[in-house]
């Protein structure tokens, strides 16, 4: 299986690549207007790192708190610490940017960046397991939305999974929103 992630990881990476050269197009409207009806309830976004598709004005846009993950040592789930447009950021683990300081959050919603997904609602990150850990946690606690956000180019016939891999709630891209199970 690693072998095959690892095959898949550098097509999906090209694949992403190529859509961020030509824009994101409404896809962060797209993402606030779903978001809006979650207005109220902690979301938990992120820094877009590289070829990321950038959800920040969707996350600026949100009517309640809002959270950027923190990896807080291998092999453990993501800490959430309240952001807010304009916070200062220090670097974090794998130099992504997280808030220099602020309340922890436990997220409701939670935006997922990744490097694929399928029409199965599995996404494919980078390997280090922090949001399949994460949303397994926190389903355990309580209902918790995933919200998997990238370009159309990043969809693949289907994305190698094994049985720690957490399914996406929703996909949302530049030409619209899917809906899982």
């Amino acid at each position: 299986m690693k072998e095959i992630k690892a095959a898949a990881r550098a097509a999906a990476t090209a694949a992403r690549a190529e859509a961020f050269a030509k824009g994101q197009g409404q896809a962060a409207a797209l993402l606030a207007d779903f978001l809006a009806a979650h207005a109220g309830k902690v979301l938990s976004g992120y820094m877009p790192f590289r070829t990321e598709i950038d959800p920040l004005p969707a996350m600026a846009a949100h009517q309640g708190p809002v959270g950027l993950p923190v990896i807080p040592g291998r092999d453990m789930p993501l800490q959430f610490r309240e952001w807010t447009p304009g916070a200062a950021l220090v670097e974090g683990a794998f130099k992504a940017l997280i808030p220099a300081e602020g309340a922890w959050l436990e997220p409701e919603v939670v935006i997922v960046p990744m490097l694929a997904f399928d029409a199965r609602g599995y996404r494919l990150g980078y390997g280090g397991g922090f949001y399949d850990r994460t949303l397994e946690m926190l389903r355990t606690r309580r209902p918790t939305l995933a919200v998997g956000f990238a370009f159309d180019a990043q969809e693949m016939a289907e994305v190698p999974i094994d049985s720690t891999d957490q399914r996406l709630d929703v996909m949302v891209t530049e030409s619209g929103i899917r809906h899982f199970g």
